[in-house]
């Protein structure tokens, strides 16, 4: 299936991901500075392209280009990102037929998973072109149709769209404040949000209520060792307030409540 994309050369990631695509699943052992492609521990239908050891990966790179790059989120799959699309993949509905963006996109694994599940039409949006250059080859390796956008969205609005996922995007305090705004504009205008975290401690709790947890494999990036479950959240319309982001909690409860575990 094609992958519409502009994807530029990145130095030290197409051997490796060529490599990973054409070796065989069962090869057993391969270096820690390499990829494989392999199932994700929560959705086994969805085969990534995954480091053995991200950071050792993430030097790797960086000797190659001759330069600082950021960290490689894409080489791993994240525990958020698959409770969300275990989620999309048990509950087609959510997607299906729908124009779906995947914001924070990483590896691809939302989208692929909403293109599987039957969206209408997939864009997978990272700001990182190494990110890009991943998610191309992940969506080609399922056989599904992508949209690959690198653009930085969070300060505007999305038109044209029916659903947003948002799969681990609230992994850091200043990344959060400018995603649950941004999302809370999405519902504003009628879309769909769907989030998947595993409570990293920067969710919005007062605005955002859980449908559906999941417990993690011990398998994934090396940051979720210590998570154990991760949930599957929407937001509540009532908590939005239009464009301005997530509603103020009421008066009395000024600290965010934190769901169990």
């Amino acid at each position: 299936m094609p992958v519409r994309s502009d994807t530029v050369a990145l130095p030290g990631l197409e051997p490796l991901v060529l490599q990973a695509l054409s070796a065989p699943e069962c090869a057993g052992t391969v270096s820690i500075d390499r990829l494989r492609l392999a199932p994700v521990p929560l959705v086994p239908e969805v085969r990534l392209v995954m480091a053995e050891d991200a950071i050792v990966l993430w030097a790797r790179l960086e000797a190659e280009a001759g330069h600082v790059l950021p960290p490689p989120f894409w080489a791993s799959a994240w525990t958020g990102g698959q409770g969300l699309a275990r989620y999309i993949l048990d509950h087609p509905e959510t997607v299906a037929g729908c124009h779906v963006l995947d914001v924070a996109s990483g590896s691809g694994l939302v989208a692929i998973a909403a293109a599987i599940a039957g969206a209408a039409g997939g864009t997978a949006n990272d700001i990182d072109p190494y990110s890009i250059a991943a998610i191309k080859a992940n969506a080609r390796a399922n056989g599904v149709e992508l949209t690959l956008s690198s653009s930085d969205l969070l300060d505007g609005d999305v038109d044209g769209v029916d659903v947003v996922l948002a799969g681990d995007a609230l992994y850091h305090p200043s990344v959060a404040a400018r995603m649950l705004p941004f999302l809370a504009r999405v519902v504003a205008k009628g879309a769909r949000v769907l989030v998947g975290d595993p409570d990293r401690g920067h969710l919005a709790h007062d605005w955002l209520e859980r449908v559906a947890t999941y417990e993690v494999p011990m398998s994934g990036a090396p940051e979720d060792a210590q998570l154990h479950l991760t949930s599957v959240l929407m937001p509540r319309r009532d908590k939005v307030d239009d464009r301005r982001g997530p509603a103020p909690p009421p008066r009395g409860d000024s600290q965010p409540r934190r769901h169990p575990g």
